[in-house]
C-alpha cells in the first residue's frame, strides 16, 4: 500500500478519535490522555534507557506536564458542548504539521535543521506557520476566543516545529529512525506527538494569563 497514503489514512483516524474523545467528555478525554503519556513515556524509555536517571525523570516530566495541560483545558470549557479552545491547539498543531509537510516538499530548498532532521526546511516551516495562523486565526475569529490568540497561533506553531525538531535529536541522539511502529505511517507516538508538546503547555499558559 502507497506509503503517503497509509499515512494520510491513519492521521485522519487519530485526528478523528482525538475529536470523538474531545466532545465525549473529560472522563473519556482524560483516560485517552493517560494511555497516549503513557505510551510516550514507554518509548522515550526506550530511546533513552542507557542515559542515566536525568533522563528518566526529564521524560516522565515531559509526558507528564503537557497530559496535564491537555486535561486541564478540557476542565475548563463546559462538559456538554464542544472545547473551542481545546480544539485550537489541535489546529495549531496539526495544521502546523500539514503545511509544513506539504510546502516543504512542494518547494522546500533550505534545510532547517540538517544535522538533526534533514528533510525538513525553512520554506516548509513558514507554510507551517502560515497554514497555523490563518485556519487557527479563523477559529479564533468564528469561535469568539480571545484575538490575541491570532497572534500567539504563528508563534505557537514555531514552538510546534521546535518540538518536533527536539524529538528528531532525541531519535538521532539514540540512532534510531522512529521512536516506534505502533502507528501506521507515523512510527511511535513520541513522532505523532512532538508538536503538541509545547502547544498544549504554550496554550494552558495562555488561558492561566487570560490570553483565550
Amino acid at each position: 500500500m502507497n506509503e503517503l497514503f497509509v499515512r494520510v489514512l491513519s492521521g485522519l483516524i487519530m485526528i478523528a478519535v482525538a475529536l470523538a474523545a474531545a466532545y465525549e467528555g473529560r472522563d473519556f478525554f482524560a483516560l485517552l490522555i493517560a494511555a497516549a503519556a503513557t505510551a510516550m513515556l514507554w518509548e522515550w524509555r526506550a530511546l533513552s534507557k542507557n542515559w542515566g536517571w536525568r533522563w528518566t525523570v526529564g521524560g516522565f516530566l515531559y509526558c507528564a506536564i503537557p497530559a496535564i495541560a491537555l486535561i486541564w483545558i478540557r476542565l475548563i470549557e463546559p462538559d456538554n458542548q464542544f472545547p473551542k479552545l481545546l480544539l485550537w491547539a489541535f489546529i495549531i498543531t496539526w495544521t502546523t504539521d500539514i503545511g509544513a509537510y506539504a510546502v516543504g516538499r512542494a518547494i522546500g530548498r533550505h534545510k532547517l535543521a540538517p544535522a538533526i532532521s534533514p528533510g525538513k526546511t525553512v520554506e516548509g516551516l513558514i507554510g507551517g506557520m502560515l497554514a497555523a495562523a490563518l485556519l487557527g486565526g479563523a477559529w479564533v475569529i468564528d469561535q469568539g476566543l480571545g484575538r490575541s490568540l491570532l497572534v500567539a497561533g504563528p508563534l505557537f506553531a514555531l514552538a510546534a516545529q521546535a518540538g518536533d525538531l527536539f524529538e528528531s535529536w532525541i531519535k538521532r541522539r539514540a540512532g534510531v529512525k522512529d521512536s516506534g511502529h505502533i502507528l501506521p505511517g507515523h512510527g511511535g507516538v513520541l513522532d505523532r506527538l512532538d508538536g503538541l508538546v509545547p502547544v498544549a503547555v504554550l496554550t494552558a499558559l495562555a488561558q492561566l494569563v487570560g490570553l483565550t
